[in-house]
């Protein structure tokens, strides 16, 4: 895993952080619209279920999942790498992303839900990813 300068303090570190939102981010809200275009509906951030899924389509019995490829340890550029202050405190907040999606899926699918998770960096580059997603929502 590579290690990113830190080009800020530790208190612009905690403020720019505490700004990043978990719902209704900027990939979410693009795969949303072009979703919506094409005229799927869907529910957004179902309590209901394990993990809040971001996209829920019941008439389906799916749900997509949008995750942001930092937060999760994507193995993706962006994802690979760590701030380079605190590291042990984002190795261990990534771990417990990752052990809270691993948990969630098996429990999803035990509930009769298909699941798809969406990457942010697939939302961001992928011409492809409509397709993906459709193919998922129409089988």
């Amino acid at each position: 895993m590579e290690v990113m300068a830190d080009f800020m303090s530790p208190e612009q570190r905690s403020v720019h952080m505490s700004k990043i939102r978990s719902k209704d981010t900027k990939p979410e809200l693009l795969l949303r619209q072009k979703l919506h275009a094409l005229g799927y509906r869907y529910r957004l951030h179902d309590r209901r279920l394990p993990g809040r899924p971001d996209l829920v389509f019941a008439g389906r019995g799916k749900v997509i999942f949008v995750h942001g490829c930092f937060w999760h340890g994507h193995s993706c550029p962006v994802g690979s790498r760590l701030p380079k202050s605190n590291t042990e405190f984002w190795s261990a907040k990534r771990a417990r992303n990752q052990e809270r999606d691993a948990l969630q899926l098996p429990l999803l699918a035990d509930l009769g839900w298909e699941v798809l998770v969406v990457w942010e960096c697939e939302v961001k580059t992928d011409p492809e990813l409509i397709e993906k997603v459709k193919g998922f929502l129409n089988r």
